[in-house]
């Protein structure tokens, strides 16, 4: 496999506050990485420079070998890297096809085009037959369907997820779980925010740790779990093989 994304010395800065401080992360092409860290890591911020959406401070994003670092979110769009957000932007007045028909027109200018388009994509999703209700009045597990489905409709090489699967019940992420899955056999890579370890350990085949806005591992997952800097800084205790959830398998 080669290095689809390659992240070196990432920093960004707000006044006096350093966000991030010289992370280091590379995404293989094909594959999920899992992007894990506590709570104020960095980790939405990371995911913020690396779609375009903020200028990092220094340090380098190279996509397909490419420098987009400082790249607007547009442009990095139409590069191949799509994302969703931690908290669910939905347009509340939009359809959900309509939203979805949004992102589409990134390469499908005709409507008529994005929205056939769009239809393929809810379809994949599993939303076809709440296409035409408000986002505003979808539940959490498919506002965040939907959210995939905008970004998905971008035809990204690269996905970039952030907690997808926060707020939802078991059932919900073993659902999104299938999805994901099943979002990898279209050959698109995935990088991928997500606090339950339990979830993510089968489906990541790397996992790169930040705390502190620094690069703390970066490795095979059951290995990131009995890593003595990770436990320390996220985890508290090391997970043994039998806890991984028989759901998300």
């Amino acid at each position: 496999m080669s290095a689809l994304l390659e992240v070196r010395g990432l920093a960004k800065t707000f006044g006096s506050v350093r966000a991030l401080d010289g992370v280091d992360l590379t995404v293989e092409e094909g594959r999920l990485t899992g992007l894990i860290g506590p709570n104020g890591a960095g980790k939405s911020t990371a995911f913020g420079c690396i779609a375009g959406a903020m200028k990092p401070s220094a340090g380098s994003v190279r996509f397909r070998g490419r420098e987009i670092a400082g790249m607007p979110y547009y442009r990095v769009a139409t590069l191949g890297i799509g994302r969703t957000y931690q908290i669910v932007q939905t347009f509340a007045d939009m359809t959900v096809l309509e939203a979805v028909t949004t992102g589409a027109l990134l390469r499908h200018p005709r409507l008529p085009d994005a929205i056939a388009h769009a239809d393929e994509v809810l379809a994949f999703v599993g939303l076809a037959e709440k296409r035409h209700r408000l986002g505003s009045a979808l539940t959490i597990a498919d506002k965040k369907r939907l959210e995939v489905a905008r970004a998905l409709a971008t035809e990204p090489t690269l996905l970039l997820l952030d907690e997808v699967m926060a707020g939802l019940t078991p059932a919900e992420c073993r659902d999104a779980v299938a999805l994901l899955r099943q979002v990898l056999t279209r050959g698109i890579t995935v990088l991928m925010v997500e606090h339950v370890m339990e979830v993510l350990m089968p489906i990541a085949e790397h996992v790169v740790v930040i705390a502190a806005g620094k690069t703390i591992f970066s490795g095979n997952a059951h290995a990131a779990v009995r890593d003595q800097a990770v436990i320390d800084a996220y985890l508290g205790s090391p997970i043994e093989h039998g806890e991984i959830a028989e759901g998300a398998r």
